[in-house]
């Protein structure tokens, strides 16, 4: 009975031993997969994107206002149209119609760029280059069409430069950013010949940038100012001492003609008088020579 007693407690250990690294085993086999598992789980939170921010809306503005406005903003940034025009008016007085003129562009906020002014015997012509916001080019029209005088011409165009406005700024905001690299490749070079072939190509960069950046100027000055050339016409009365309709003043007015050209003609041979003494000179001295030749 000891005997088998002691089989029995001896197969009971052998038994236990072989279980217990199994169930070892298991257990680090769990704690690695639920360790991955918390890995991968910290790696997908890490990479997700944070969740948007809920902006609150304002309470004066509702989304379609907002829309209205937003679009209403882009196509007057886009939107880069010159307009420019011509007018001819007939006036009875210069004076007045200035004056008029003058309070026109107080009104609508435009100055006079150049001015010139003709006077003659047969009628007086002011000529006003004239700047003016674009928003009232056309109501500076029309005061000049209904409150000056008699419209004798009137042109105006629009020229859209939206094309050239875009392409000028993308080329200029490229050459900026070549600017920056030839900049800092001239920090890092090494060479005396590397750094003059780097300082060359950053002046280029900076003349084509300064002229870029011009035109974009001049275009913006065309765009927000429009230009309107006026030409105001005063036609004078023709009198007895200014009108020339009649035969007889005609005829009067070509004999006078006809003696100043006569006059005018002998003036000018007398100019040459110098002329004339020369001529006997040199025929004298050319007789002599052909004499001496027969001789």
């Amino acid at each position: 009975m000891n005997k088998l007693f002691l089989s029995l407690c001896c197969l009971a250990l052998i038994h236990c031993k072989k279980n217990e690294p199994q169930s070892l085993n298991a257990s680090l086999i769990d704690v690695v997969q639920e360790d991955k598992m918390m890995a991968i789980d910290s790696t997908a939170v890490a990479l997700a994107p944070p969740p948007p921010k809920e902006e609150p809306m304002p309470s004066n503005k509702t989304y379609s206002d907002e829309n209205h406005s937003e679009s209403e903003e882009t196509n007057t940034v886009s939107k880069k149209v010159i307009k420019n025009g011509s007018m001819k008016i007939q006036v009875g007085n210069i004076e007045k119609a200035q004056g008029q003129i003058n309070t026109i562009l107080k009104n609508n906020k435009a100055y006079i760029q150049k001015e010139a002014f003709q006077n003659n015997d047969l009628d007086e012509n002011l000529d006003l280059t004239i700047r003016v916001p674009h928003q009232n080019f056309d109501a500076l029209i029309n005061s000049f069409s209904t409150g000056v005088g008699s419209v004798l011409s009137k042109n105006v165009s629009s020229d859209d430069v939206t094309e050239e406005y875009t392409d000028v700024s993308i080329k200029l905001a490229n050459k900026k950013i070549y600017l920056e690299k030839y900049r800092d490749m001239l920090k890092s070079a090494k060479t005396t010949k590397d750094m003059l072939e780097i300082q060359e190509n950053i002046r280029d960069l900076e003349d084509e940038i300064d002229v870029s950046e011009g035109r974009l100027r001049f275009i913006d000055d065309r765009v927000n100012y429009s230009t309107l050339n006026l030409s105001l016409y005063k036609e004078k009365v023709r009198s007895s001492a200014t009108s020339r309709i009649g035969f007889g003043s005609r005829f009067g007015d070509s004999l006078t003609e006809g003696w100043n050209s006569f006059i005018a003609f002998l003036l000018g041979i007398i100019s040459l008088w110098p002329f004339f003494l020369l001529v006997p000179v040199v025929i004298l001295l050319w007789r002599r020579w052909r004499n001496r030749r027969k001789k």
